[in-house]
């Protein structure tokens, strides 16, 4: 338990110039982008004239240098103040914190349902390397994970929700449905059918055959030929010795995806017109708001971190050496 709290506070730390890196660069590039909030928002009512444009940047602090801003956004940060949204003429913090519940729920959906799916194929697949079980889900595999994910979507709701009628089409839940309850949860399940099978589909491909690569290269190791040498059974030895070391590579490869997967949710997101963090940065992006955007982005990026930060955790508890080596160094 110590060595975890220990690993956990020097990945913390580590990750704050991470996150510095990442604010700055942010605003940076979106402070330099074309227009802002102001010039959004005057389109959206139709125009005015110079002085209106003007009094609205001194409300929002937007007539100061790109220094100024900057100095002033990080010491907000630092508050965990996001800013405040032209656009909604709302707090930033506050539209993340309603929509981030909805990405999550599909986001973490959609990774415990690929990470089991993907590792259970993978060592059926690994389990006899070379067979016709074996090249059939590899290339079944790879076929799936090379399928854009937008498509894949755009297919799954069509046959399922236009043409058979079985799942909603969009949305996170039956709108005014007056549902509380099991009765809610259970409605608000079959919303998320189809993203979160979707999102699920590609990233269980890509877990299978990591676990697939990891257990063929595990069977040619000498624990493991010793292991069959003493006579133990083909499924002990698969289930105890091959597959047991094969998931740490993959839960590696949990953590680097975490940024691949959130990426994909906001797609996914908008295919499916649930209101979460893919319709808030469309919202952004459209209105020009640099504060809500950036503030996407921030959340988005501790996202990363605290994923990452779990994993470094969950492979320090399945492999002492981890937290043993750190401590050499």
């Amino acid at each position: 338990m110590t060595r975890a709290l220990r690993l956990t506070a020097r990945r913390a730390l580590s990750s704050i110039p991470v996150l510095l890196i990442v604010v700055i660069l942010t605003f940076l590039l979106l402070e330099t982008a074309a227009g802002d909030a102001v010039d959004a928002y005057l389109l959206s009512i139709g125009g005015g004239d110079a002085a209106i444009a003007e009094a609205l940047r001194q409300a929002y602090g937007l007539d100061q240098s790109m220094a100024a801003r900057l100095w002033l956004y990080l010491s907000a940060l630092a508050r965990l103040d996001l800013g405040w949204s032209v656009a909604f003429d709302r707090p930033v913090l506050g539209l993340i914190i309603e929509r981030l519940p909805n990405t999550l729920l599909l986001m973490g959906s959609a990774t415990a349902l690929a990470f089991a799916f993907g590792s259970t194929l993978g060592i059926l697949a690994g389990a006899r390397p070379g067979s016709l079980r074996d090249r059939l889900l590899s290339t079944l595999s790879l076929v799936v994970y090379a399928i854009p994910g937008f498509w894949l979507g755009l297919v799954l709701a069509i046959v399922f929700a236009v043409q058979l009628r079985w799942l909603p089409t969009s949305g996170i839940e039956t709108i005014a449905s007056g549902r509380t309850g099991l009765s809610r949860a259970a409605d608000i399940a079959a919303h998320l059918v189809l993203p979160v099978g979707t999102l699920a589909l590609i990233y269980a491909a890509l877990f299978l055959r990591v676990m697939r690569a990891g257990m063929a290269g595990i069977w040619r190791l000498d624990f493991v030929l010793f292991a069959r040498a003493k006579g133990l059974s083909r499924a002990r030895i698969v289930l105890r010795h091959v597959a047991r070391n094969a998931l740490l590579p993959l839960i590696t490869m949990l953590g680097l995806q975490a940024a691949a997967m959130l990426g994909g949710s906001v797609v996914i997101e908008s295919i499916f017109a649930i209101p979460g963090f893919g319709r808030l940065a469309q919202e952004a992006v459209s209105g020009r708001d640099a504060a809500l955007l950036c503030g996407i982005i921030v959340v988005s990026a501790v996202l990363v971190i605290l994923v990452n930060l779990l994993v470094d955790i969950v492979y320090a508890a399945l492999d002492p050496r981890v937290g043993a080596a750190e401590r050499g160094a």
